[in-house]
């Protein structure tokens, strides 16, 4: 029998993962929140992942940038999806190998991740489909990858 999830329980299940995914704090718990198997990341310019690539990045994430943390904003619920504006932040100290242009030398500064996201949870209240937009000419300014 499928649980029945409420738009704030899968609110709530968006923020834990998101958190979990910057801290690194819980992998185990982090499984929890997506279906592994069915998980499909779609990102800018036709980028496409499933579970373990998104993981890959988010370890990419916690290995350049120190201070780590996510804030989610104007949030919108319907139905099984969750539409959000996500800011993840942190101190560029390491090699940062997942950029959109590949592996940028730490430069030391705070860099802000501005994203658009919309999410698809499946009936067991699972992460299945992540949808992201941001302006990539941004952070790559922020990065000091400017020009390249």
């Amino acid at each position: 029998m499928a649980q029945t999830f409420t738009q704030q329980d899968l609110v709530a299940r968006l923020v834990r993962a998101g958190e979990l995914e910057v801290s690194g704090e819980d992998p185990a718990e982090v499984v929890t929140y997506f279906d592994p198997e069915r998980f499909r990341f779609h990102g800018p310019d036709g980028f496409e992942s499933g579970f373990d690539g998104l993981t890959a990045y988010f370890a990419s994430v916690r290995e350049a940038f120190d201070d780590r943390s996510i804030r989610r904003g104007v949030v919108v619920a319907e139905g099984d999806r969750v539409a959000c504006q996500t800011w993840i932040e942190g101190t560029f100290v390491r090699e940062f190998t997942h950029s959109p242009a590949g592996p940028l030398p730490p430069n030391g500064r705070r860099v802000v991740f501005d994203l658009i996201n919309i999410f698809r949870f499946d009936d067991a209240g699972r992460l299945v489909d992540e949808w992201v937009r941001t302006d990539n000419r941004s952070l790559l300014r922020q990065l000091g990858a400017e020009g390249r």
